[in-house]
């Protein structure tokens, strides 16, 4: 394959040169680009001298990558690395990137990856190209989604057996005519949900803070500390009763909801926490569920600690997550369902602001079968 350069849309691509090592390493010092990128950890001068000195060249040789260096074509700057990290012999190309972290907050990933896409379709005759992140990089599938890219599904990536496998990934495909034009922005653009959502969900969860009565409560993510709290609270009648909680519940199985949680957060589905009183101990738990199928919905699920009830910690919590998401996800509904019969659940429900709609008969499944549920919800304009 012989070396290209390509310039476009403010940048110039071109394959790697031995000047680019010291770049390349003081870049991939970076937290990020080691915790989502394969690049050997610790990152030393070696690892840069033979990447732009032998292994670029060699896929561009034997015509299996397509690695360009990123920079600024005026300063000669390098801004980052983008190219095909793999071509097979049936026309598919996969797409590989990362930023240096001076070149952030620029756009420059997102016009290479069109770039290159462009590049691949024409030059290549590429018929499709695949992209891949492991879950929780929402930088990486931001850009993603902003070159074009269909984000597909999720996939196991490959890691090693005795770790049972490697972590969870998505994937995307782009098709030719289907690269957006150099400074079109496409529904994944600045100011949009996506964008609003990828920068909430790609840092950690944050602490949220309610006050009940003369007390503060802090909303945050379970930890170890909780874990034992939250076998008391599942293995208690009441819990069993109107919620679907394992039975009998072991402490493996909060061990299981807390690793629910912290997944949920990386792929950006739900929002699980803690409600912690003024001591920092456990009370109840609360989750913001977001709908696959309409993005501005969520559902929420909530129960209390036994000796924390009747004390209007959940009300508070539940008003302070409601209005997190309204302001900081952008939901315009949030939605509350409950067995008919849970009193408790309704209550708290309602002094949060929920309005009770009505009665969906068999509504949820509950323990094997399908049960009648109350329906109720609160919309943003409830709290403006």
């Amino acid at each position: 394959m012989d070396h290209r350069e390509i310039i476009e849309d403010g940048l110039l691509l071109r394959p790697w040169q031995e000047a680019d090592a010291d770049a390349v390493h003081r870049a991939c010092q970076d937290r990020d680009i080691q915790r989502w990128t394969t690049v050997p950890r610790p990152y030393r001068r070696e690892h840069a001298r033979s990447f732009v000195t032998e292994l670029s060249g060699r896929d561009w040789a034997e015509g299996t990558g397509a690695p360009f260096a990123v920079c600024d074509p005026t300063s000669g700057e390098l801004l980052g690395s983008c190219g095909l990290i793999s071509i097979d012999g049936n026309g598919t190309g996969e797409v590989g990137y990362w930023t240096a972290p001076w070149a952030r907050g620029r756009n420059v990933m997102v016009r290479a990856t069109r770039a290159v896409a462009r590049w691949s379709f024409g030059a290549l005759g590429l018929r499709r190209l695949i992209w891949q992140a492991e879950v929780g990089n929402h930088a990486s599938r931001l850009v993603a989604l902003r070159a074009g890219f269909r984000i597909d599904g999720r996939l196991r990536l490959a890691g090693p057996a005795s770790a049972g496998g490697g972590p969870e990934g998505w994937i995307g495909t782009l098709l030719p005519g289907e690269v957006p034009e150099p400074g079109s922005t496409g529904p994944a653009g600045p100011g949009t949900l996506v964008a609003r959502r990828a920068a909430v969900f790609g840092r950690p969860q944050p602490t949220l803070f309610a006050t009940a009565g003369a007390g503060e409560l802090r909303l945050r993510a379970m930890e170890e500390q909780d874990l034992d709290a939250v076998v008391l609270t599942c293995r208690d009648p009441e819990t069993i009763r109107w919620t679907t909680v394992p039975d009998p519940y072991e402490r493996v199985d909060a061990q299981g909801y807390q690793g629910f949680g912290q997944a949920a957060w990386a792929r950006g589905d739900a929002a699980c926490f803690v409600i912690a009183d003024p001591d920092d101990r456990y009370v109840g738990s609360l989750d913001l569920r977001l709908s696959p199928a309409d993005p501005l919905l969520a559902d929420v699920g909530f129960m209390t600690a036994p000796a924390a009830r009747g004390r209007g910690y959940l009300p508070a919590a539940l008003l302070a997550l409601s209005a997190w998401g309204f302001t900081t996800l952008g939901l315009a509904r949030i939605e509350w369902k409950a067995n008919v019969g849970n009193n408790a659940s309704r209550r708290a429900a309602e002094k949060a602001g929920f309005g009770f709609e009505g009665i969906a008969r068999g509504g949820v499944s509950h323990r094997g079968e399908r049960v009648d549920a109350w329906v109720g919800a609160l919309l943003a304009e409830d709290l403006a």
